[in-house]
């Protein structure tokens, strides 16, 4: 999950709320502090933190419980609510023709991150193309080049040639018949009087539809000064924050952008091409409290997967044997790092917590796991629980595997089936919070 500490520090202030036998002072002040330390050790800017912090004590106090809803249910939706508006709107970026500008300094993942947005448009069902304008840093033609051949998206780049501008009017007829036109343009380490100028120049050109500016999620709170300087120069539409997988930082970038003019329109959570996501505020506090993002899930499996493949309903049953756990793991290890998909379940967090090691489930597991499943009988695969020492050591020969791997495949199955089990269960139900908070 995208700012994993972040995530965990607040799942960990929530519990106390769903703990509780009754919702009074107390409560909400000791949950308010819990929500604050974890906000401001990630960086979140202080008066934000304090102005929601007072907002969501004045309202569970004062508030009305609505109908259908109990005090704790209440209170948790109005911590959702208020993370909300302190991250603000995001960018719409359509799916359709058109061109973008991306900006950003040196170092922020601007390159990368372009070749994952020509990679997102082409799992949309368009047809991206890449103008690298980037003449400034060196091995900048070479990188963009090779990502852009890796995903079979189309580029245009001169290598050695400084003419920037004439490079993005070249290139802008050349692939005049994409349908999305996205412009690498150049960075540097500050925001320099020749790189406004060649913005400027370029921005003309290109007249792009879009201008997206990338921020290292790393950053913090001077992400304010950064979106704030680019436009003033040529305008943002909106911004990327990238390498958000890999900091306890980005509350600082996150909250940052929403006290500009401007919102986010993506955020990086990983390194392969397809770890790009539209940023939605809803479905980012959803997965960061624990209680998952069905939606993104299911756009996930739509994008990947044939309908065959994964039966979302098996999942969410709880209950599953293991010709069913294979066949879903193999389906979601098509959809990307298993992390990222487990913790698209409203698993965590206020639900049932997967251990780290449950992620780890790699193709060469998969392959294991399989050569297991084929040395045992109809009988061990539909009810795991028959399965004795005996069963053990006759399915790790007929394998050529160890007794350890046989175990390890049972552990694994009893942990996914419990882990299931959480989501459905409990005396503060997940699936019906989130229907009653629209979710």
């Amino acid at each position: 999950m995208v700012m994993d500490k972040l995530g965990n520090s607040l799942q960990d202030a929530l519990k106390k709320l769903v703990k509780s036998g009754r919702i009074d002072e107390r409560t909400v002040n000791e949950v308010v502090k819990d929500i604050q330390r974890a906000l401001l050790q990630s960086d979140v800017n202080v008066k934000l933190v304090m102005q929601m912090s007072q907002r969501i004590k004045e309202r569970a106090l004062k508030e009305e419980v609505p109908s259908g809803m109990n005090p704790r249910e209440h209170v948790l939706r109005i911590v959702y609510q208020e993370l909300i508006n302190i991250i603000g709107k995001s960018t719409d970026i359509p799916l359709k023709p058109q061109t973008i500008m991306m900006i950003g300094l040196q170092g922020s993942g601007k390159t990368t991150t372009t070749s994952k947005l020509a990679r997102y448009f082409q799992r949309k069902g368009l047809k991206p193309a890449v103008v690298c304008a980037d003449t400034f840093r060196p091995g900048a033609y070479q990188q963009l080049k090779i990502l852009c051949t890796r995903l079979n998206v189309a580029f245009y780049g001169e290598e050695d040639n400084p003419d920037a501008v004439g490079i993005v009017k070249r290139g802008l007829e050349e692939l005049h018949k994409y349908d999305v036109l996205i412009v690498d343009t150049a960075g540097r380490h500050s925001l320099e009087t020749d790189l406004i100028v060649e913005m400027e120049e370029i921005h003309a050109i290109a007249k792009p539809d879009y201008k997206l500016l990338v921020l290292d999620g790393a950053i913090g709170q001077q992400a304010s000064e950064q979106a704030r300087a680019f436009n003033d120069s040529i305008g943002i539409s909106g911004v990327v924050i990238s390498k958000l997988d890999g900091t306890a930082k980005g509350g600082g970038a996150l909250s940052a952008v929403s006290e500009t003019n401007s919102s986010i329109a993506f955020i990086g959570v990983g390194e392969t091409p397809d770890d790009l996501e539209r940023f939605e505020p809803d479905r980012f506090i959803s997965r960061l409290l624990g209680m998952g993002d069905i939606k993104s899930l299911i756009e996930k499996a739509e994008e990947a997967l044939g309908e065959e493949d994964l039966d979302m309903e098996a999942m969410l049953r709880g209950r599953f044997t293991l010709k069913d756990m294979y066949k879903q793991l193999e389906s979601l290890n098509k959809m990307g790092p298993m992390k990222q998909i487990m913790q698209m379940l409203p698993l965590g967090g206020l639900g049932a917590k997967i251990p780290e090691d449950a992620y780890q489930v790699t193709g060469d597991k998969l392959g294991r796991y399989r050569v297991l499943m084929d040395s045992m009988t109809e009988e061990e695969m539909l009810n795991p629980r028959v399965i004795g020492s005996a069963r053990i050591k006759r399915i790790s020969r007929g394998a050529g595997c160890a007794p350890e791997d046989v175990r390890e495949l049972l552990k694994y199955h009893k942990m996914m089936q419990t882990a299931m089990k959480g989501f459905r269960g409990g005396k503060f139900n997940m699936q019906k919070m989130m229907k009653k908070m629209g979710m």
